[in-house]
């Protein structure tokens, strides 16, 4: 295998971290040329000390004067930009490769896009992406003739479940024109965790502190999607994302709760056969998968041992446990503007809870009130999904305001 260069947009997250863990295995296999960061200076110096890559983003612009400061005797070579131009240009460079697109919610959908553009390998760690503007975004893949590989442990499973000779080397890409019966998928299966509440007693979940909800049991994640696990919402935009990655609909996507998290999910076929994905819930795996596709390199992932696991269990996903569950489902056969709404008002009823602004139970109430009091429409231009976002958090604001 050819060295390939490597931007990662989220360089400090759970996902940028297990991407530079990755690398570090294969050396010999790539070259990190863009790191990027929004405003943890420490970690982000220290990862560009370590990899002394060619460019240093850092959305946040003080911060940014804090690391390049900082990075005149650790890395003198590095140049330190700064703001969410910057992320674009580090995505779309001509000398880049692969783009992980790791960083989390909105801020991530621009830089995205632009690797798109770029016609680069994108490994999509980002479900805002797909999940605010799925048709727009996979149009430029396709007219770009960019590469799309799914990182998310679930659609990274049912991508390798899926027929090899479907995707002819390339990414998911390859099967936006096919519809699924045509090559003998049934249905997908989406298998969820359930979060840390899957059976906490209902009349407990008014009470959930933020550290309760963010103490997910298998998966070590940012704040931010550990609380989504928790409310089942994550899990509801990768329904949306499955959706626009596999060119099918919300009616072939099934949820089922898997506590234990060794299947990541399956497909089931016209024949009666299911082909399921296993192994231990460490993201290495996917993103090693990814990074090399079609070929195979080690991940540092320790080896499944089903003896010692001895049972997997799965459980109905209850939508009046779950109501973010439902409301994705509903976005997605809406369409148009809907699932940008769903995503801004989750954002910010999200990071009212972790700031205890809000209880856990009324973020898919905020939600839920956003969405009635939102007009949609089509979602086929860039300036139309932006627009969306932006009134739904102003509304999903106001509307937490007036319920507290």
């Amino acid at each position: 295998m050819t060295t390939k260069k490597i931007t990662i947009l989220g360089s400090t997250g759970s996902i940028g971290k297990n991407t530079l863990d990755v690398i570090h295995q294969h050396l010999n296999l790539f070259e990190v040329i863009a790191l990027t960061a929004n405003n943890s200076v420490d970690n982000f110096v220290a990862q560009c000390q370590q990899w002394q890559p060619r460019y240093a983003v850092m959305v946040d612009a003080n911060a940014a004067e804090q690391c390049q400061q900082r990075l005149k005797t650790l890395a003198p070579q590095t140049e330190v930009l700064s703001g969410s131009e910057a992320l674009t240009q580090v995505a779309s460079l001509p000398e880049v490769d692969i783009v992980m697109a790791a960083i989390v919610g909105g801020a991530g959908l621009l830089p995205t896009l632009a690797a798109a553009k770029s016609g680069k390998r994108v490994l999509l760690a980002n479900k805002e992406a797909l999940v605010m503007s799925g048709q727009l975004f996979m149009e430029a893949i396709v007219q770009n003739g960019a590469e799309l590989l799914p990182i998310d442990s679930e659609h990274n499973a049912i991508f390798q479940c899926m027929p090899y000779t479907a995707f002819q080397g390339a990414g998911v890409q390859a099967l936006q024109n096919t519809a699924l019966n045509s090559i003998g998928v049934n249905r997908i299966l989406l298998t969820a965790s359930g979060g840390p509440f899957w059976n906490t007693p209902l009349e407990q979940l008014e009470n959930i502190t933020p550290d309760q909800a963010c103490a997910h049991p298998n998966w070590k994640m940012g704040r931010k999607i550990s609380v989504d696990s928790a409310t089942m919402m994550n899990k509801g935009l990768e329904i949306i994302e499955a959706c626009w990655l596999f060119a099918t609909t919300p009616d072939n996507i099934e949820v089922v709760l898997h506590p234990q998290s060794i299947i990541h999910s399956l497909v089931e076929y016209a024949d009666g056969s299911v082909l399921a994905q296993l192994g231990n819930p460490d993201m290495r795996t996917p993103i090693a998968h990814a990074l090399t596709f079609p070929e195979r390199i080690t991940s540092g992932v320790a080896r499944l041992n089903l003896i010692e696991i001895a049972k997997l269990e799965f459980f109905e996903a209850d939508f009046s446990r779950f109501p973010c569950l439902r409301l994705a489902y509903e976005v997605m056969k809406v369409g148009g503007t809907a699932t940008t709404v769903l995503n801004a008002a989750n954002e910010v009823a999200v990071q009212a809870f972790l700031e205890e602004r809000l209880p856990f139970t009324q973020i898919s109430k905020i939600i839920e009130t956003a969405l009635a009091q939102t007009t949609i429409v089509e979602a086929k231009q860039l300036d139309v999904i932006l627009q969306a976002d932006s009134d739904s958090r102003i509304l999903a604001s106001e509307i937490i305001q007036k319920c507290t």
